[in-house]
């Protein structure tokens, strides 16, 4: 059923305004994610609409910060931009979503360039606190449903319908970003909606797997009027038409949902971390007693394994002296040599405190390291694209591809490392009642779920392959609207 939306709840003051590199902004963005940590599982096990978390970010000013950059130091750098999106999807990952769609979308008017008219989106948006939903790229052929259509009306105005899906914001949103094709012309035109109009209709739909809170669903235009000033710019039918520098609206919003992702990772990571460290801080000292006992017993077994196998101590190492590794920290014993086994005068051997447990040492090793390595690889597509914005119009082909590849391989690595590291760490706490929060358990399913709900339309194989193929036969990204 259709129903009018309805207005958010919002504070009755808005913030004192700052420049977005006044240092009061970090401070601002730890607090608020700290505060949306306290509630995340029973706010994720709610499900309900974000309007309380929208009341927070605006009291906050978080939407009007998270707009592209202006005069007198308004809106966030890129860089910026990025950063705080991260801590707040590590505390809230559907937080992090509604912010991500948001901020892409306030770019609107610097993506459209010459073609933008003469409303300026990210400068209003900054300034009525607007918090933006929407999707300016038309859907995909095969999507449901088909999309919307402007017919123009005259004097510049159109009638605007159809039915749409969007990913975040459906239900709290300010104003609409979004892309429609001219009857007429057959050209995209991006407009902007006010979602409290009578002939605008939302549908929050059935309840996600993950992402719960991001507000996705789907809107109703029916014959909405949109006047001449709300029609932000155009796009021409031929993409090949389009400037390079406008196809970094597609990879903006994917390098923000990858730094998403990541910051759904590491949240989960340092959350698991604090549950060990409490778990095993409470374990009784015969915990402690038999797990080195344990541990000694792997110690033998594999020393006895390596004797049988080699009939000496040890394999050479580096050093070419059997079982000796030939690198600091590496006791060279059978059976702890190699990647992952620290010394036993580190592990098992002495202490006998919390952590001494090899195999959480192992694991929490692995995963640590993957969100490393991911970071890593974001912070060098974060880099390249925000070169590219500050490029703007001298903007090339060429340094297209460069960031097009960067965004895929960040998405690439980060969406596995994700994955892997949500799904692992219900290994890492109590596996009988960490998915199950209803048994008292901490409801770590939440952060798999909205890490699978943000990967799942993404095809890794695509992406490489569009990798390979640059980095064979130095193909250049084909120039879309798509993200």
């Amino acid at each position: 059923m259709r129903t009018p939306k309805k207005s958010a709840i919002r504070p009755t003051s808005a913030p004192a305004y700052r420049p977005a590199d006044d240092e009061i902004w970090p401070r601002v963005t730890r607090e608020l994610a700290d505060d949306l940590a306290v509630d995340a599982l029973t706010r994720d096990r709610a499900g309900k609409a974000p309007f309380d978390e929208v009341a927070r970010l605006q009291e906050a000013g978080l939407p009007a910060l998270l707009t592209a950059p202006g005069p007198s130091g308004r809106g966030a750098d890129w860089r910026t931009a990025c950063g705080v999106i991260r801590e707040i999807a590590a505390a809230d990952g559907s937080i992090g979503e509604l912010l991500a769609h948001h901020c892409v979308l306030s770019w609107t008017s610097r993506f459209l360039g010459p073609a933008a008219g003469p409303f300026d989106l990210d400068t209003r948006t900054a300034e009525e606190h607007w918090l933006l939903a929407g999707a300016v790229e038309p859907p995909r052929v095969d999507s449901s449903p088909a999309g919307l259509t402007l017919t123009p009306a005259g004097g510049g105005a159109y009638i605007l319908d159809g039915r749409r899906a969007f990913a975040s914001g459906v239900t709290v949103a300010d104003r609409f970003v979004v892309g429609a094709r001219c009857t007429e012309t057959g050209d995209l035109l991006v407009v902007l909606v006010d979602p409290a109009h009578p002939a605008v209709f939302t549908d929050a739909g059935a309840e996600r797997v993950g992402q719960r809170l991001a507000g996705a669903g789907t809107v109703t235009f029916d014959q909405v009027p949109v006047g001449a000033e709300q029609v932000l710019g155009a796009l021409p039918q031929d993409e090949h038409a389009v400037a390079p520098y406008s196809t970094l609206a597609p990879l903006a919003l994917r390098l923000l949902l990858v730094q998403v992702g990541l910051g759904i990772a590491e949240g989960a990571l340092a959350e698991a971390r604090d549950i060990s460290r409490a778990t095993q801080a409470a374990a009784p000292p015969a915990e402690g007693a038999r797990g080195r006992a344990a541990f000694a017993a792997d110690f033998a077994d594999g020393f006895a394994a390596d004797f049988a196998a080699t009939g000496t101590s040890g394999r050479p190492g580096r050093s070419g002296l059997p079982g000796h590794s030939g690198l600091p920290g590496h006791s060279g014993l059978p059976g702890l040599s190699g990647p992952g086994f620290p010394s036993p005068g580190l592990v098992g051997f002495s202490g006998g405190g919390p952590g001494d447990d090899p195999y959480l040492l192992l694991a929490y090793g692995e995963l640590a390291t993957a969100a490393h390595a991911a970071a890593a690889v974001v912070e060098r597509a974060t880099d390249a694209l925000a070169h590219g914005l500050v490029e703007e119009r001298g903007l090339d082909v060429e340094d297209l591809a460069d960031i097009a590849v960067l965004v895929a391989a960040a998405e690439t690595v980060t969406n596995r490392a994700a994955v892997d590291i949500t799904t692992r760490i219900l290994e890492l706490v109590d596996p009988a009642t960490a998915a199950r929060p209803h048994a008292g358990g901490q409801g770590f399913d939440r952060f798999w779920r909205n890490v699978r709900a943000l990967t799942a339309p993404v095809s890794p194989d695509h992406r490489l392959r569009d990798i390979g193929d640059h980095y064979l036969n130095g193909t250049h990204a084909r120039l879309t609207l798509l993200a």
